[in-house]
């Protein structure tokens, strides 16, 4: 086979598993603008578009509250893992101290624990704080990521050695180095960091019902779970208007992002 016909058929291979990734998406918006009654029996485009669904599932909860709520939780949860990764793994990449590999390690195995082990021990710190109820207790607990340190610490240990001398002849603090030359240079991780911190932090579910009762600070996923127990997700195509309200920002987050998370998987031994 020729590489002209080679190429044409891994094209052809990519678009078909694209479309199998993103059939369900398509089913689930067009399922959004169907009747009841044409969903499952009527035909894949709609015969007439339901925009109402849309403004009845925004109306059948306080889907704006949930969205922001969402939103600043991940936002500010995002904030800290890079913050605290970037330290972390300037001084497991930059500095020599005692110990170092061993703590590396014991890091690292951190991500072995499963999480639903560290649901009580968390739920009980929160309690004893007097978290419960609070946007402390969405975000506090998952503030650092062992993940998060190792991705960076990767990327850090590529950068040439060569711009620590530099800055050290510039009079740089190893902060200063840290937050004005490494991290810009290694935006793509940070970046590709960000955004699956963002995702997971937008997309729990179990650690937000269980830390709150309040609608004030609950998160878009647990209203869609509470979505069952109200009036009209007997619906279905409201229900799937209101899924794809919480997954739209998602899609725009990772459309803007993608290209500095192809950059990091390359750069940063995220390679399959």
């Amino acid at each position: 086979m020729s590489k002209f016909w080679r190429q044409r058929v891994l094209e052809a291979l990519s678009l078909l598993v694209g479309l199998l990734f993103i059939a369900p998406l398509i089913w689930l918006l067009l399922g959004a603008f169907k009747a009841p009654d044409q969903l499952f029996f009527g035909p894949l485009i709609p015969n007439s578009w339901e925009w109402e669904n849309f403004v009845e599932a925004w109306n059948s909860a306080p889907l704006g509250r949930f969205l922001l709520n969402t939103l600043l939780i991940a936002g500010f949860t995002t904030l800290l893992v890079v913050l605290t990764s970037s330290l972390a793994a300037f001084a497991f990449a930059r500095m020599d101290f005692p110990y170092k590999p061993a703590l590396f390690l014991l890091a690292l195995a951190t991500l072995m624990i499963p999480a639903d082990v560290l649901l009580i021990p968390n739920f009980l710190t929160i309690r004893n704080f007097g978290w419960y109820n609070t946007y402390w207790a969405l975000i506090i607990p998952f503030a650092a990521s062992a993940f998060g340190i190792f991705l960076l610490r990767n990327a850090f240990m590529q950068t040439p050695k060569e711009l620590d001398d530099s800055a050290k002849l510039d009079g740089a603090t190893p902060l200063t180095f840290l937050f004005r030359i490494l991290m810009p240079v290694n935006a793509p991780a940070i970046s590709a960091l960000s955004v699956l911190t963002f995702l997971a932090s937008w997309n729990a579910l179990v650690w937000p019902f269980i830390a709150t009762n309040r609608d004030e600070y609950r998160t878009i996923q647990v209203g869609l779970a509470m979505f069952n127990n109200i009036e009209g997700a007997t619906d279905i195509p409201v229900v799937l208007a209101a899924t794809f309200i919480s997954v739209a920002p998602m899609l725009l987050v990772y459309l803007l992002a993608q290209k500095w998370f192809i950059e990091s998987a390359a750069s940063s031994g995220l390679k399959g």
